[in-house]
């Protein structure tokens, strides 16, 4: 289990609930992307796709936009 401060993560406004759905997408897209991968080349993924997702948004590699209506809640 990850246990990182979210606070970073949530810079320019960014609502915990669009965190949560982009982790959620991304991570789906990593988890697709290795069974793509495993069918072809017979590679396993060594983290979990959510860990390797939050590492992706917390890095900057995946940026989140989010919509100015879910700005004002």
């Amino acid at each position: 289990m990850i246990n990182i401060d979210l606070k970073p993560m949530l810079k320019g406004g960014i609502s915990r609930y669009s965190l949560c759905v982009a982790v959620a997408k991304r991570s789906r897209e990593i988890n697709d992307e290795a069974n793509e991968l495993k069918e072809k080349e017979k590679i396993l993924l060594e983290e979990k796709p959510v860990s390797l997702a939050v590492e992706d948004i917390r890095t900057g590699r995946y940026i989140i936009k989010e919509s100015e209506d879910l700005r004002n809640y």
